[in-house]
């Protein structure tokens, strides 16, 4: 069930030939945006996300987690800037919206992504606005129209698709969702 949503969830980004205004299809502009992103990026389109550090909280947002990828261009981990690698292993904080599933209450496995895509035509986010969330054992949520925000240990991890494509680069081992 995860990967089929992933395959509509997530797609690579898109190639708009300028990386500070590229944005996912479906992401709203505007009063009807829908995004929960707080931190901007810094110059050259980076955030400058301190590192995390284990047991320690860090808010972040999707824009503390983008890096810069043209569409159609295969994702390897060296295309991650240090303010990212930086993060592995740390427990963070971050706000986004669980993608809907056929279940709603007693989740322990979901995608949060950046926006509700409410708007979206076509494939949802780009591989840096989804995070795959596992809840730890025991541990579990209910699906909310509202953005939430999902606290937990972050790693890099690379889930291909059946054809061979990503489709999630990152995860969640969740804690708690709000």
């Amino acid at each position: 069930m995860l990967t089929a949503l992933l395959m509509v969830g997530c797609r690579p980004a898109p190639d708009t030939g300028d990386a500070e205004s590229a944005s996912p299809a479906g992401e709203m502009t505007g009063s009807e945006s829908q995004d929960v992103t707080s931190a901007g990026p810094t110059a050259g389109g980076q955030a400058a996300a301190p590192p995390a550090k284990p047991g320690r909280l860090q808010d972040l947002s999707f824009d503390d987690v983008k890096f810069e990828m043209g569409q159609g261009d295969p994702f390897t981990k060296a295309l991650l800037p240090e303010a990212i690698t930086t993060l592995e292993g740390g427990r963070i904080r971050i706000r986004g919206y669980i993608l809907p599933s056929f279940q709603q209450d007693g989740i322990t496995q979901f995608v949060l992504v950046r926006d509700n895509m409410e708007c979206c035509f076509g494939p949802g986010a780009a591989l840096y606005d989804c995070i795959v969330v596992r809840m730890l054992p025991g541990r579990s949520t209910s699906f909310s129209v509202r953005p939430v925000a999902v606290s937990g240990v972050f790693h890099i991890e690379e889930l291909i698709g059946p054809d061979g494509r990503h489709l999630a680069i990152y995860s969640l081992d969740g804690e708690d969702v709000e």
